[in-house]
């Protein structure tokens, strides 16, 4: 259900912003990939596209929609849903409509818009995926793509927020099989958003230790979450300053990817783009660190509870014990 940008740029005659404000977060989007951009089956660029943008309030991208639809706050869900009845023909209830702020007019000529598409994309942002219902937002997105393929070709992507989020994810689904929420407590990834999820974790407090690498939760989790940050040991690699180095107890200063130190980054469509260093550095690389922390909890002995004595080689690489259960330290995992 997801494809290239070139794909988009291309072929989609029909663009969807959910939740996002492309204008100012992704201002290389429209210019780029998406509504100006003349594509070989959309020779006239911005005139042979149509652009609806889906938000809670008026943006600056809603200057450039041919449709603004206003939804009310934590509304999204039941928008999806009633478009995906509409899509298939179902009926739907009037006062389950006008929760959603919307006429049931704008919600079928929409439904109508996305069926008679030629080429149909969906970009969702945060304000869709990390609002009220969160992965159950983006998976009702997602069911909605998949089931207007019955009528047409249509698509759907997320909107990233932070450099190579993307690649986060695909190294995740590759090691692991799922993308996030992914909890290795037991010694085989278990998947659980909502329970095992980074800000989740972090605001029931479940965790006594925090490894920062390549983000910034600090400027932009929930204050619970940075709160419980701030009150527990945290470690940050990165190569500048940061709100989450500030607040952290170990701040390791790295090489910066693409700059001093070769690397691969995946744009928010997964195609991956290799970096290479223009100049060279002082600093290790994140590789180089983690490396030298594996090797150094490798050589701490194994984790015993029954006290029967296990061989060093059997902990080596062993989990930290499950989440919000203490350890005979008194450590509960670390995220």
């Amino acid at each position: 259900m997801s494809c290239t940008l070139g794909e988009v740029k291309n072929r989609a005659d029909l663009i969807i912003y959910w939740g996002g404000n492309p204008a100012e977060c992704h201002p290389r989007h429209f210019t780029k990939y998406t509504i100006m951009q003349k594509g070989k089956y959309v020779p006239n660029g911005r005139k042979g596209r149509t652009m609806v943008l889906v938000d809670i309030r008026e943006t600056p991208s809603a200057k450039a929609a041919d449709l603004f639809l206003q939804v009310r706050p934590a509304k999204d869900f039941e928008t999806l849903t009633i478009l995906r009845a509409l899509v298939k023909g179902r009926r739907v209830d009037a006062a389950a409509v006008a929760e959603t702020g919307l006429t049931l007019e704008q919600l079928e000529d929409l439904a109508h818009r996305m069926k008679t598409c030629r080429f149909g994309v969906l970009f969702f942002g945060m304000g869709l995926s990390m609002t009220r219902g969160k992965h159950m937002n983006s998976a009702a997105a997602l069911t909605l793509a998949a089931e207007l393929n019955a009528f047409t070709k249509f698509v759907t992507m997320p909107m990233r927020g932070h450099g190579n989020v993307t690649g986060a994810d695909v190294v995740m689904r590759y090691t692991t099989a799922y993308p996030f929420g992914v909890s290795l407590s037991r010694g085989y990834p278990r998947f659980n958003p909502g329970e095992f999820s980074t800000i989740d974790l972090l605001v029931r407090g479940d965790v006594d230790a925090t490894l920062v690498l390549g983000a910034d939760p600090g400027a932009t989790m929930p204050q619970p979450a940075i709160d419980h940050m701030a009150r527990t040991p945290t470690i940050v690699l990165d190569p500048k300053v940061t709100h989450s180095s500030r607040l952290a107890r170990v701040h390791i200063t790295t090489a910066a990817t693409g700059i001093t130190a070769p690397g691969t980054v995946y744009r928010m469509d997964e195609v991956p783009l290799p970096l290479r260093p223009p100049l060279a550095g002082p600093y290790p690389t994140d590789e180089d660190v983690l490396k030298r922390i594996v090797a150094a909890v490798k050589q701490k002995p194994a984790w015993d509870p029954a006290g029967v004595g296990v061989p060093a080689s059997a902990g080596a690489g062993r989990g930290p014990a499950e989440a919000g259960t203490p350890t005979p330290d008194g450590s509960r995992g670390c995220v």
